[in-house]
């Protein structure tokens, strides 16, 4: 199942809503959900494994602990500087 942005432009409590829907949905079909969004709290509450794009490559793939741990510095700027 693809969600292409599906949190823009949503309240906070929306957005949770639409983050256990997503998460519901997943466990329920049994199906491997991609989610493309530039909500991170989102990303971090909904994946497993998560990509991080950077000028239409691939730069980092791993689970939650996997990024926290990278000592990749433009990772860490943009997923944790805000």
């Amino acid at each position: 199942m693809l969600y292409d942005e599906p949190t823009t432009g949503l309240d906070p409590v929306m957005t949770q809503r639409i983050n256990r829907l997503i998460c519901d949905l997943q466990a329920k079909l049994g199906v491997t959900s991609v989610v493309v969004t530039h909500d991170i709290q989102s990303a971090f509450e909904v994946a497993d494994r998560l990509a991080f794009l950077q000028g239409g490559q691939i730069r980092f793939v791993g689970t939650k602990d996997e990024i926290r741990a990278s000592s990749d510095l433009t990772l860490h700027e943009f997923l944790f500087s805000g």
